[in-house]
């Protein structure tokens, strides 16, 4: 088999074992029990299938069979699956942020959350791009960033509050948020529409977009953004936004994410 059809198989495999677990947490936790029956009906699977990857899980010490033939979660499970997230984040993700670059002609990134700041792990620019020096592992203020409001995006109203307790909302950017409230209603108006969007927040003349990645658990883990000048993005706002999202909800199923 060629080496690009093996990593091809090899990452499908792997997204069935993140879908079949993930149906496995959801019966779970609705109190059903999740056997090779109940796992192919909640995902609309041959139940061979199903069955041939829980005994490969079960053989990986991943998943455990109790006595009534319904399956749990073993205790090195979220451990292991949270280092591959971690691996498909990096490789997956940097896919996705090239193909979006591509479609847009537009500096894309993927940023997660540290503190009260974003912190940018994958970028992908274009050739052609103005834009100087790289945005990798550097932070950034996330009270006036898409990428801090996308990677807040399932946060409660404490959570936010907790994270921007010492924070002092001041920025360069003429249309900042002016306090934690503010950026609250920012944040409510963005889950309306379904993805971010800043408008010379950060900085005058900077127009930017982002929509939350979501893992396995159900859980925002980081944002992917398209940044630019406002002259440029902001006629091109509904194309960008539909891309952005479209990009996120992709490489979230990739992650073992259901559709957000």
């Amino acid at each position: 088999m060629p080496i690009e059809q093996h990593e091809q198989s090899r990452l499908s495999s792997m997204g069935r074992g993140f879908e079949i677990v993930r149906a496995l947490g959801e019966l779970s936790s609705r109190g059903d029990a999740a056997t090779v029956q109940s796992i192919a009906r909640e995902l609309d699977r041959d139940r061979s299938q199903v069955s041939r990857t829980l005994s490969a899980l079960s053989n990986l010490g991943f998943v455990v069979r109790d006595a009534d033939l319904a399956y749990s979660l073993s205790r090195n499970w979220y451990a292991t699956a949270q280092e591959l997230t971690d691996q498909r984040l990096q490789t997956v993700g940097m896919t996705t942020l090239d193909a979006l670059s591509a479609e847009l002609g537009q500096a894309c990134f993927l940023s997660i959350l540290q503190g009260d700041s974003t912190v940018t792990i994958l970028e992908s620019i274009p050739a052609d791009s103005r834009m100087i020096g790289s945005w990798r592992g550097r932070a950034y203020p996330a009270f006036c960033s898409d990428a801090g409001r996308a990677v807040l995006w399932d946060a409660t109203e404490r959570e936010i509050r907790a994270v921007f307790s010492a924070t002092d909302f001041d920025s360069p950017g003429p249309n900042a948020p002016g306090s934690v409230d503010d950026f609250i209603d920012r944040l409510r108006a963005d889950r309306k529409r379904g993805y971010t969007i800043v408008d010379q927040e950060a900085e005058p003349g900077l127009y930017s977009l982002a929509a939350p990645v979501w893992d396995f658990r159900g859980e925002v883990i980081a944002a992917i953004q398209v940044v630019g000048e406002r002259h440029i993005l902001h006629a091109r706002t509904s194309e960008c936004g539909a891309a952005v999202r479209a990009a996120a909800d992709a490489l979230s199923q990739r992650l073992g994410a259901s559709r957000p």
